[in-house]
């Protein structure tokens, strides 16, 4: 791979969950530490990240696609996906959240007798031709960029709800199992749709074990399952699993 192709695949990883470790840039580029440390300063230096200590954060030049964020460990994405379709019974009501594996959530869940609620655009293009789900859509400041809804009125919107599941997306679980996101502007619509929810479910990938984040979004105590990979971080697991959360490996 070529520096500059790298590097671009470095900022878009930052651009997806908002910030990045030298090691886990290193593990998901399959390159030395010290070549990731050589990247960031320079594209710190062309302004394309803010270089921090151990890694790097995204620069606040708007959102990535959400093609290009829906490509990133899209199949990891997709085993989770499947795995928190099926802890769904028919006749019942879910949330679901932002974000890419959210959609792919959607996409298991065509043809069945469900009620599902969201402030995801991409869900709603992918269900809205479902004759046999409710769908409900909450109103909201439209993201173009991450097609997603926020601000006020979604808020509110939560406020006159209440559903059996949420599916939530996160940017980094800490390893005291805290949940974070580095979107600021969604944090409250996510703190909303805990509040609306009985069962609350964390989907990430292995790479949000530990991860980052600038704002909290929960406690882990406030979760009721997470739903992630083999090699997520044990010790990160662990904590969770202490705080009485089930730790559901796809």
């Amino acid at each position: 791979m070529l520096p500059k192709q790298r590097q671009d695949q470095i900022v878009r990883a930052l651009r997806a969950d908002g910030a990045g470790g030298v090691k886990v840039l290193a593990g998901k580029l399959g390159v030395s530490e010290a070549t990731i440390r050589r990247d960031l300063e320079q594209l710190h230096a062309e302004g394309r990240l803010t270089r921090v200590y151990g890694g790097a954060l995204a620069v606040d030049g708007g959102d990535e696609p959400f093609a290009d964020v829906n490509a990133i460990h899209a199949e990891e994405k997709d085993r989770i996906a499947r795995r928190a379709a099926e802890l769904v019974t028919d006749g019942e009501s879910l949330l679901l959240d932002i974000g890419t594996t959210a959609l792919r959530v959607a996409q298991h869940l065509h043809g069945r007798s469900l009620t599902v609620v969201t402030s995801n655009l991409a869900v709603l293009e992918e269900l809205q031709n479902d004759e046999q789900i409710e769908l409900i859509v909450l109103g909201g400041f439209v993201r173009r960029s991450y097609r997603s809804l926020v601000g006020y009125l979604t808020e509110e919107s939560l406020r006159q709800i209440h559903v059996d599941w949420l599916f939530l997306g996160t940017s980094g679980v800490r390893p005291d199992g805290r949940v974070m996101d580095s979107t600021m502007i969604e944090v409250p619509v996510k703190r909303a749709m805990i509040k609306a929810a009985d069962q609350v479910v964390l989907l990430a990938d292995r790479t949000k074990f530990p991860g980052h984040g600038v704002a909290r979004v929960c406690e882990p105590g406030e979760l009721s399952m997470v739903v992630t990979e083999s090699g997520a971080d044990e010790a990160t697991r662990a904590q969770l699993t202490e705080a009485g959360v089930k730790v559901v490996l796809a």
